[in-house]
C-alpha cells in the first residue's frame, strides 16, 4: 500500500508531515483535585515519569500503580519551530475519561469519553522554541461512563480487570494548510464500480465565498492509475461519486485487494492539502437466514478479542503485537475476531484489511442505564462509527453486549427503545453493515441474532439449540437459565444466528477464573474444543462461530494464548484447532 507508514497512528488518512509525542513526560497524582485551583498548567509539580501512550497502572509506563487516582497530571516540554502557513494540529488516539488541554499555560479544551480520537488545533497557542504542553485526566470507577472491561469496584473480579486513567493510545502533531481536509467518508459500491465521497473540511464559507476551491482524487490498482477525476468543491460535506471504468478486484478474506486513493484539496488551481488513503471493493448483505460476502455465503469463524498485554494492558505494546496477534488468529484457522469491549488502536483495523481478516468492532459499554450513560454513550459510539467507517474489514457493528448498562432491557421499554435507537443511529450513518443492537440475548431490533451459551459439551448444546430450536427461537423459555433469545415484544424474524461466544476452556493452573470445569491436560482442552467447535458447525442454521478466547487476560486464564501471546500448548494441539476450524 502506498499510503502505508510504519507506526503511523491514522492509517486511513496519511499525510507527511507528523511528530509523535510518545515517550517521557512528567507526571503527578492529584488526589485531592486542587490542580485546576493551584495552576498547574503553569507548573506542574511532578514527582515521577511516565511513558506515555502507557497508563500509570502498567509496568510499561514505568510507574505500574494499579489504585484508583482519579485525576492525573502530565506535562512535557517540545521544541517547535512554528511554521508561518501551517496550522499545527494535536490528535489524541486515545484518553480516558476527561481530558484537559493546555499549551503554554493556555486552556485549549477538554474531551469527554475515553474510546474515540480527537483532535485541537493549538496553533494560536504556540510560539517559536520551547512549547510546554499539560494536559489533565479526570476519571472514576462511575458505572455510567463507558468502561468496558475494565473494573467498576477498587479490586479486579471475574472478567474485569484493573482501570484504564488518562493517556492509553499515541499523542501525536499534524501540519497543515489553513484550508484542508478534516474528515472523508468513502463508500464502495462493487455493484455499480463506484466510490461515494464524502468531504468534510476546514474551509468556512466566507473563503468558499473568496477562493476557489477544488478536490482531485485519484485511485490506483498496485501502480497503475484506474480513475483520475477533478471537481470544483463549493462547501463542506460535498459527495463526488468516482467510476471505475474496469473490471474491479474485490477485498475478501483469501484475496483481501485494496485500491490506494489519494485526495488532493487545491486552493485557487494550487494544491494545498494531501491525504494518502486506501479502501476496498466489497459488499456484506443477509438473504434468506445467511449472510453474503461478495455474493458469496459466509460463514464465520471469529475469536473473541480483548485486545490486553501483560505489561501494557489495553495499550498495544508496538505495531508488531498488533500485526503477531492477527497472524495468530489466522494461523489457528480462524477468519476473523469479534474485538471485546474496545475501540482498537487504528493500526489494528489496517492490518485486518491488509490481511482479509474480518472483525466486528463492539463499543466498551456503561453499566447503568441512566441520562448520563444513554447521552455519553450515544455521542462516543457515533464517533467511533465514524472514525472507523472506511476500513473494509469491519463487516459488524456492535453497540451493547450482553444488557451491560441495560439490564432490564428484557422487560423495559425505555431501555429497548434506547437499544433500537443505537441500531438505527448507526444503520442511518452506516446502512452498508448489519448491525446487532445487543449481541448475545435479549434481542431488539438487529440483524443478526446471537448466542452466548457456555455449557461445556457438544450434547448440551445440540439439545438446546437443535432438539429445542423453537422453543429457543421463539423465545418461549431462557436458553441458558437466564435470558431468552429476544426480549419481550420483539420476535424472531429469520434472521441469520450465530453463537458469538461459547467455549472458554481452560487448562488447570491452580488459580485464574474462567468458564467451566478447568482440564487437567492439553489434549482434554483439544477434545472439549473440538467437541463445542464440531457440534456448533453441524447447528445446521448457524451462520458461524465466535471462541472465547484468543488470549488469557490477567486474572482470566481461558485464552488460547497466554497472556504473553506463549504458546500455552504443544504445536500439535495448535495444528489440530486449526485442522477443526478448517474442516
Amino acid at each position: 500500500m502506498n499510503c502505508y507508514v510504519k507506526d503511523y497512528p491514522r492509517p486511513q488518512f496519511v499525510r507527511d508531515h507528523w511528530d509523535d509525542l510518545s515517550g517521557e513526560w512528567n507526571f503527578l497524582f492529584d488526589d485531592d483535585n486542587v490542580g485546576e485551583e493551584m495552576k498547574y498548567y503553569n507548573d506542574l509539580p511532578a514527582d515521577r515519569i511516565i511513558n506515555v501512550p502507557f497508563t500509570y497502572e502498567t509496568e510499561a509506563s514505568g510507574i505500574n500503580d494499579q489504585s484508583q487516582h482519579d485525576n492525573v497530571w502530565y506535562q512535557r516540554d517540545v521544541f517547535l519551530s512554528k511554521p508561518d502557513d501551517k496550522r499545527v494540529i494535536i490528535h489524541f488516539e486515545g484518553s480516558d475519561y476527561v481530558t484537559k488541554l493546555w499549551i503554554n499555560g493556555m486552556y485549549v479544551g477538554k474531551n469527554i469519553g475515553g474510546y474515540h480520537r480527537f483532535s485541537f488545533d493549538i496553533t494560536d497557542e504556540l510560539k517559536n522554541g520551547l512549547n510546554t504542553f499539560t494536559v489533565k485526566a479526570e476519571d472514576s470507577l462511575s458505572k455510567s461512563q463507558a468502561r468496558g472491561k475494565q473494573r467498576y469496584k477498587k479490586e479486579s473480579f471475574e472478567c474485569w480487570y484493573v482501570q484504564t486513567t488518562g493517556i492509553w493510545k499515541t499523542v501525536w502533531l499534524e501540519y497543515v494548510d489553513r484550508a484542508h481536509l478534516n474528515y472523508v467518508k468513502n463508500t464502495p459500491d462493487p455493484d455499480t464500480k463506484t466510490v461515494t465521497l464524502e468531504f468534510e473540511t476546514s474551509i468556512t464559507e466566507h473563503e468558499f465565498q473568496k477562493d476557489q476551491y477544488s478536490i482531485r482524487a485519484v485511485i490506483k490498482a498496485g501502480e497503475r492509475t484506474v480513475t483520475d477525476v477533478t471537481e470544483e468543491l463549493k462547501g463542506n460535506n460535498q459527495k463526488m461519486l468516482l467510476m471505475v471504468d474496469e473490471k474491479i478486484f474485490l477485498w475478501d478474506v483469501k484475496k483481501p485487494f485494496l485500491y490506494d486513493i489519494e485526495y488532493r484539496l487545491m486552493k485557487n488551481g494550487k494544491t494545498v492539502d494531501v491525504v494518502r488513503s486506501y479502501f476496498g471493493f466489497r459488499k456484506i448483505e443477509i438473504k434468506d437466514s445467511k449472510i453474503y460476502l461478495n455474493g458469496k455465503m459466509l460463514y464465520q469463524k471469529l475469536v473473541l478479542d480483548q485486545g490486553y498485554w501483560k505489561k501494557t494492558h489495553l495499550t498495544p505494546p508496538s505495531e508488531q503485537a498488533l500485526i503477531d496477534d492477527i497472524d495468530f488468529v489466522l494461523d489457528m484457522g480462524f477468519n476473523g475476531v469479534r474485538k471485546h469491549q474496545k475501540i482498537e488502536d487504528e493500526r489494528f483495523l489496517y492490518w485486518c484489511d491488509a490481511k482479509g481478516v474480518l472483525m466486528w468492532s463492539e463499543m466498551a459499554n456503561c453499566y447503568s442505564f441512566d441520562a448520563e450513560s444513554t447521552v455519553s454513550f450515544t455521542n462516543e459510539w457515533m464517533k467511533a462509527v465514524k472514525q472507523n467507517y472506511n476500513h473494509p474489514c469491519i463487516i459488524t457493528w456492535v453497540p451493547i453486549n450482553e444488557s451491560w448498562g441495560v439490564h432490564d432491557i428484557a422487560v423495559d421499554r425505555a431501555q429497548q427503545n434506547y437499544a433500537d435507537s443505537l441500531y438505527y443511529w448507526t444503520k442511518g450513518f452506516d446502512p452498508t453493515r448489519p448491525v446487532i443492537a445487543n449481541d448475545g440475548w435479549d434481542h431488539t431490533i438487529c440483524d443478526i441474532i446471537t448466542v452466548h451459551d457456555y455449557h461445556q459439551s457438544g450434547k448440551e448444546i445440540w439439545d438446546r439449540h437443535v432438539v429445542n430450536k423453537e422453543k429457543i427461537l421463539e423465545s418461549k423459555e431462557p436458553y441458558n437459565s437466564r435470558h431468552c433469545l429476544m426480549s419481550e415484544g420483539y420476535s424472531y424474524k429469520g434472521q441469520p444466528v450465530l453463537m458469538s461466544e461459547y467455549g472458554g476452556v481452560a487448562i488447570r493452573t491452580g488459580s485464574g477464573w474462567g468458564y467451566g470445569e478447568q482440564e487437567d491436560t492439553e489434549n482434554g482442552v483439544l477434545e472439549r474444543y473440538r467437541d463445542l467447535t464440531e457440534t456448533i458447525k453441524k447447528v445446521p442454521y448457524y451462520a458461524g462461530f465466535c471462541y472465547t478466547q484468543l488470549t488469557d487476560v490477567q486474572q482470566e486464564v481461558n485464552g488460547l494464548l497466554d497472556e504473553n501471546r506463549h504458546f500455552k500448548y504443544s504445536q500439535e494441539i495448535y495444528d489440530a484447532i486449526r485442522d477443526i476450524n478448517n474442516n
